[in-house]
């Protein structure tokens, strides 16, 4: 059965960290249980909101911030645009006044953090990641809702058979690689396809400008990453790493803003141990962002977002990349790739471990750079597959359920696996190849489905337990 179209813009989302599961989705969520009462009733018609969190959302949700998440959204601030300086004082307020501005509209009682309850034992069967909102009008009235965040800031009603988006119709249906394929054998290369589909949502040039916005984001990201210094929040007293490598790297040079730092880059070496070194330090810069509550782009997820970035500023440092053209169709191959393993198998940690978060991003930024390279189609398809061959049983097993410790290092890793794979695949005839990207796509889940649940997102095995420590009460 034909999945639901997934545009770029589903794949990309600008949002505010550490997880695009448990924080991104949850936030969603609380702003969908928003629209509901104003539906039913109206936001000065409620006497009571009570939150529960179940599975993974109530396992790590502390470390990743979903209670946060779902307040703001209660408070009906959008993710895209809240002022990421403002969440710790409107957090406290809440925490001091034991009250809620629902909806930014009117004030109800809100003994927090008792209504919002972890049950850490109990996990709902759709989805491991589920969350239910439980209203109650002050005539009495009451009713609750249940949301699943499926991974990527996807979230998924109970009942619903689809994400709640407007159905289109595809001039080029995708589901597998293979018709991926299908429609590039009519001389078209990825990111044509890509914008041919988008064309089904809005005008190509509606999407060139939109697609250059999420670049926009990811770039400042990357560059607030590599100038801000100090300690991530969460009690894990990780030291932020791309200030100094930034430093270092630079060798003394000044500049003036995101441009002048390029040109900097660009100028000063281009030895492998310089490039590898800026890839990691790029990479990092996001996910420091990131565990700090900063404003990231999912690509597809929070906890992998530095992997994308971090290639496409590679490309564009080292590779001749930086024009508006060659940077759009690096990010419309990189979302067609990641909506296929999102069709095909997941992209959410608690569904799959990491290898559907790194695995994907790395698959994702490697055929977008093979693409863009110069390679043909099925050579980025090759590159996608190298890339996800080598995340296979990648585990989730987050320090103090907190996105740092493995996650931001393993960023730098999916980044470098990606540029690997993309050399690998330019070098090599896809016409000799053994494993499919849809072959692997398809393994990654059988091996998601094996995995044990103490690996996906739920800090119950590996290091998070094997690095047992105690952190302060959020």
């Amino acid at each position: 059965m034909p999945h639901e179209p997934i545009s770029v813009f589903d794949m990309f989302k600008i949002g505010v960290g550490p997880s695009s599961s448990h924080t991104l989705g949850p936030w969603r969520a609380a702003l969908r249980c928003l629209g509901t009462i104003r539906s039913r009733a109206s936001l000065k018609e409620v006497a009571s909101v009570q939150v529960l969190l179940y599975g993974s959302l109530a396992k790590t949700g502390k470390g990743h911030g979903t209670d946060i998440a779902v307040l703001l959204g209660l408070c009906g601030e959008d993710p895209v645009t809240i002022d990421v300086n403002s969440i710790t004082p409107k957090i406290n307020a809440i925490h001091a006044t034991q009250a809620l501005h629902l909806g930014n509209e009117t004030v109800i009682d809100f003994p927090y953090p008792a209504s919002v309850q972890f049950l850490v034992n109990e996990t709902l069967p759709y989805h491991p990641n589920g969350l239910s909102f439980l209203v109650t009008l002050k005539n009495g009235d009451n009713w609750s809702e249940t949301f699943f965040s499926v991974g990527g800031g996807f979230v998924v009603k109970e009942g619903e058979e689809k994400g709640g988006k407007d159905a289109v119709d595809l001039p080029f249906p995708i589901d597998t690689a293979n018709d991926l394929l299908h429609w590039c054998m009519k001389g078209m290369a990825i990111h044509e396809v890509v914008m041919e589909n988008e064309g089904a949502w809005r005008t190509e040039a509606e999407t060139r400008k939109g697609v250059l916005h999420i670049w926009n984001a990811m770039k400042e990201c990357t560059y607030r990453g590599c100038h801000a210094q100090g300690e991530l929040p969460g009690g894990l007293q990780v030291r932020r790493r791309a200030f100094d490598l930034n430093k270092k790297l630079i060798k003394g040079k000044t500049y003036d803003g995101y441009d002048e730092w390029i040109n900097c880059i660009r100028n000063g070496g281009a030895d492998f141990t310089y490039i590898l070194d800026w890839v990691s330090c790029f990479a990092l810069a996001v996910n420091e962002e990131n565990a700090s509550f900063g404003r990231v782009v999912t690509a597809p997820t929070n906890g992998a977002a530095g992997v994308i970035p971090a290639v496409l500023q590679y490309y564009i440092s080292f590779c001749d990349g930086n024009t508006e053209d060659k940077i759009i169709k690096f990010l419309l191959v990189a979302s067609e790739i990641g909506s296929i393993f999102k069709k095909g198998a997941t992209i959410s940690a608690a569904m799959g471990g990491c290898q559907a978060e790194i695995g994907v991003s790395s698959a994702m930024a490697a055929a977008a750079l093979t693409e863009c390279m110069g390679g043909t189609q099925r050579q980025a398809l090759m590159a996608a597959e190298i890339a996800m061959e080598h995340h296979l049983g990648l585990t989730c097993d987050p320090i103090g359920g907190l996105v740092q410790i493995p996650c931001i290092e393993r960023n730098t890793m999916g980044a470098i696996k990606a540029i690997t794979a993309s050399q690998l695949a330019l070098q090599s005839s896809p016409d000799y190849a053994i494993v499919s990207l849809d072959k692997v796509i398809r393994t990654m889940w059988d091996t998601a489905l094996d995995m044990s649940s103490k690996y996906k997102e739920t800090a119950d095995g590996g290091l998070a337990i094997h690095i047992p420590i105690s952190l302060p009460e959020c």
